[in-house]
């Protein structure tokens, strides 16, 4: 896998996104419901003022896709939506193998996403090469992954 760019922090990721994203006008966060819902979230939150139509679809349930819409704290999951996207953005939480979704089956779900789009982008966002080291971009055709490494520190003063 060749290296784009690299960046520190979160901000780095969001940038990375934000820049990945910019023709797109429907994206789909696919995630783990409850963990990965405030990082597609985050990421909808940089690009809110864009016009873009943004939704979440919780693991492999494509009737259960929702809006992703701005309030005065932030973003927020909104209202039944209809799945379809031309941009598909998997976050990490799916490939944990603890939550065993198979990347086949995800294949077949992004496709699904994906159908009757001419532009079809596919972009993974993950914390430790989780796609990686599962092997996710042997089945799912990624155009780009963005890979963080977190560290953290409990302190006491």
């Amino acid at each position: 896998m060749k290296t784009l760019s690299t960046s520190k922090g979160i901000g780095g990721q969001l940038t990375d996104f934000r820049k990945l994203s910019r023709d797109s006008n429907r994206i789909a966060f696919i995630g783990t419901a409850g963990f990965c819902t405030p990082f597609a979230e985050l990421m909808a939150f940089v690009i809110r003022d864009t016009g873009k139509d943004l939704k979440f679809i919780p693991d492999l349930r494509l009737n259960d896709a929702r809006s992703i819409v701005p309030n005065a704290c932030g973003m927020q999951l909104g209202e039944p939506v209809d799945f379809h996207a031309d941009t598909v953005v998997l976050l990490g939480g799916l490939a944990m193998p603890k939550i065993g979704v198979e990347p086949a089956k995800m294949k077949a779900t992004v496709d699904s996403i994906l159908e009757g789009s001419d532009k079809k982008l596919i972009v993974g966002v993950c914390f430790q090469s989780i796609f990686q080291n599962q092997q996710w971009p042997d089945i799912i055709s990624f155009d780009y992954i963005i890979d963080a490494d977190l560290t953290s520190e409990l302190k006491q003063p």
